[in-house]
């Protein structure tokens, strides 16, 4: 049978887990790449990919390479291809494109609509036919990948994503994709624990995905055997024969794994999701193999019958100040439910905020990296016996600064550097005590990282005292931690001597991981607020209980921008934080304010602004979903119209509150879109992001006229860190 060579694409990560997988599978010459690996096989190699990978998203089939220095280059590559060898003028077909580091095209739609003509235009010339576009289930699917000037056109065999399994109820989405689930689930040694009988639990099984895959595992049941369309069945090469072969043995084999099954159970404590969870369940038809009840997380416990085996999940973890709060509670609950409950078995969870996990107060394994979609996790393993048990203590800012500076002596050559700290220091101080008494700042940003060596933002707010907020960023790799924490304590030496304060009015944020049982950064309940002022306003700020002090520096010009353009004005603000834009439309005499967002600890923070300034009139705050919200009144037949919009979302959130996970680049354009259906014309619409790798499309957006205003909302003490954030004024045409 012909030898192919063949490319299987996975997130980032788990390229070693799916090389094993293939190599386990028969697959040759396996070599990891980035984001996916390369292989060897005849037509029944690829096709036991397709029905077996638990962790490939997609197989491919390449058909050529060539460089692309033009989009000539691109159309006449494709042309050259005898696309009637895999399917006919009347048929469908549909194209998905990426490309990277390419100065040529780097518009996805573009590309595929410079692939699309080549098709199409060779088909026509030869059959006086044209194939169509199916963007549902087309009869192949045809995959080009540029970069730089490389591209690669291959045929996509699986058709759609190998992570959909089947059973999935199609408006629900899971937390997490089934690949990364499966993937979690090897990584943790599921397939050897479960061949020994042992249990598996899951206390927050949401829609049941790791308890499903965890089954098919232990089943012998290969991922692909529910689904009922992959790419290679339209396919004019397409061995039927060869398929319906492997299709029986996965039968056969199936057949034989369910009779020997170990317990599997789930517990969640939403009525909604075990009913999901359930259907899911008896769609893999699993009914009877899995046991999911309604039960909160401090009622999680094993039967006594159920043998010691792995507790697994994916705990809610939120990317917004509110939800760290609660989720930090969770997590405190979680580890004494493990600590009470599930002794002598394996525990395993991934976490977005690896300061979470201190919280469980059992020591990990080192922590595995995946991605939930852009977001990078840690997936921590745990055994779950007294002697890795701990009790997480939280200490007060002095406390966590004296034990640096006390904990790390500072040796003669970290003396030097730390002089040098001191005098940079005093060198931007000068530089901007001037510029900030000229502009009237009170707050801003001192030093960024400016030396290498000592990579912290140091960020001064005046106010009664002089407070200073230090934020260390995570040190290069090739710095030890105990060199780290010397550098760490010469800073925090140096800082009161330089800027002439207490040593209490310095505040420290440590967002790095540490190599003892305080490795994790832990949030405190202070309640302490103090008072600052900015361009006629006020604003409580917090340097203690939480990631973020409630007002970001870098976007003072644009809150200014608001401010000077509010009068008269219904102001609308999304996703809303502490509600400061909505504190400067109102002093800019906004008609009306509307302030958005899904935390009660923002919204209760931005009421609590708002009384600050003493402020009364038609002003609204209201918890929900920002994304749902606009939906909604976009809907409405008689939408409230507003002249000034500004839309700040977060980069990526997976808020328990919600029912998908958000991501910027991917709803970014449903945002915009549904803002500009309640912006009057005229009005303006400001989109901001801090996402340093985002990509905006204008061209998607015809009846807008949008002008990229990053560079004048980039303020002098953010001019270090340009790309800090991007912000683009909208308006429709």
């Amino acid at each position: 049978m012909k030898q192919y060579q063949l490319f299987a694409s996975t997130p980032k990560a788990m390229e070693n887990i799916l090389a094993d997988e293939l190599k386990e599978l028969g697959a040759k010459d396996v070599h990891p790449r980035l984001a996916g690996v390369s292989f060897q096989g005849n037509l029944e190699m690829a096709y036991r990919a397709c029905l077996w990978s638990r962790t490939a998203n997609r197989i491919l089939l390449p058909l050529s390479s060539f460089e692309v220095n033009s989009k000539e280059d691109l159309y006449d590559a494709v042309k050259k291809i005898n696309w009637f060898d895999h399917f006919k003028p009347d048929e469908t077909f549909i194209v998905s494109f990426s490309a990277k580091n390419s100065n040529i095209i780097n518009n996805s739609h573009f590309g595929s609509l410079v692939v699309k003509d080549a098709i199409v235009d060779q088909m026509r010339a030869k059959f006086h036919k044209r194939p169509n576009i199916d963007t549902h289930r087309p009869n192949i699917r045809v995959n080009v990948y540029l970069n730089a000037e490389n591209a690669q056109l291959s045929i996509d065999l699986s058709g759609e994503s190998l992570h959909k399994r089947g059973y999935r109820v199609e408006n629900v989405t899971a937390p997490i994709k089934e690949n990364l689930a499966a993937s979690m689930l090897l990584r943790c040694r599921w397939p050897e624990i479960a061949k020994k009988g042992g249990s598996l639990i899951d206390p927050m099984c949401g829609s049941g995905t790791l308890l499903l895959e965890a089954a098919m595992i232990a089943a012998d049941f290969a991922p692909g055997l529910l689904r009922d369309y992959y790419g290679f069945t339209g396919w004019k090469q397409h061995d039927s024969e060869c398929w319906q072969k492997l299709l029986t043995e996965a039968e056969n084999r199936k057949s034989v794994g369910l009779g020997k099954m170990p317990v599997i159970a789930g517990f969640d404590q939403s009525r909604r999701t075990v009913a999901t969870a359930i259907t899911h369940v008896e769609n893999a038809g699993f009914q009877n193999k899995i046991h999911v009840e309604r039960r909160d997380i401090q009622d999680a416990e094993p039967a006594e019958s159920w043998q010691p085996g792995l507790l697994i999940c994916n705990p809610p973890y939120g990317e917004r100040l509110g939800d760290d709060e609660q989720v930090a509670q969770l997590y405190l609950q979680f580890g004494e439910t493990l600590k009470a409950n599930f002794k002598h078995w394996k525990a395993s969870l991934i976490i977005s905020n690896p300061e979470m996990g201190f919280r469980l107060g059992i020591r990990s394994q080192k922590p595995i990296t995946l991605f939930n979609g852009p977001l990078e996790c840690k997936l921590l393993r745990l055994e779950i016996e007294e002697k890795s048990f701990f009790i997480p203590k939280a200490k007060s800012q002095q406390e966590r600064i004296d034990q640096i500076t006390q904990s790390h002596s500072i040796k003669p050559a970290d003396e030097q550097r730390a002089e040098m700290f001191a005098n940079r220091l005093k060198k931007n101080l000068k530089k901007m005590a001037k510029w900030a008494k000229r502009e009237n700042v009170n707050c801003y940003r001192l030093y960024d990282a400016d030396l290498p060596e000592y990579a912290v933002a140091v960020d001064l707010y005046s106010g009664e005292k002089l407070w200073v907020n230090v934020q260390e960023y995570d040190p290069p790799k090739t710095i030890a931690p105990h060199k780290a924490n010397q550098r760490l304590a010469g800073i925090l030496t140096e800082i009161p001597k330089v800027l002439n304060i207490d040593k209490s009015q310095v505040f420290l944020k440590i967002r790095r991981k540490q190599k003892n049982t305080d490795q994790y950064e832990k949030q405190n309940n202070t309640g302490k607020f103090y008072t600052i002022e900015e361009n006629r306003c006020k604003f409580l700020v917090n340097f203690e209980d939480y990631l973020d002090t409630g007002l970001f520096l870098d976007h003072r010009p644009i809150r200014l921008l608001i401010q000077q353009q509010a009068k008269d004005k219904n102001f609308l603000n999304l996703f809303a934080y502490t509600g400061t834009a909505s504190v400067h439309a109102t002093i800019g005499g906004a008609k009306s304010t509307t302030t958005i967002d899904m935390s009660n600890t923002y919204l209760e923070w931005a009421k609590n602004n708002f009384d600050l300034n003493n402020m009364s009139g038609n002003h609204n705050i209201i918890r929900a979903d920002c994304q749902e919200w606009l939906k909604q009144q976009a809907q409405e037949t008689e939408k409230k119209q507003y002249e000034l919009i500004f839309l700040d979302p977060p980069t990526f959130s997976n808020s328990k509150r919600m029912e998908d996970f958000f991501d910027i680049q991917r709803d970014y354009i449903e945002l915009i879109n549904h803002s500009l259906e309640l912006l009057t014309k005229p009005g303006t619409l400001y989109f901001s992001t801090n996402f340093k790798r985002f990509k905006m499309e204008p061209q998607l957006f015809t009846g807008a006229v949008i002008e990229d205003i990053s560079r004048t909302t980039i303020p002098d003490d953010f001019s270090r860190s340009p790309k800090i954030h991007y912000c683009w004024k909208i308006q429709k045409k």
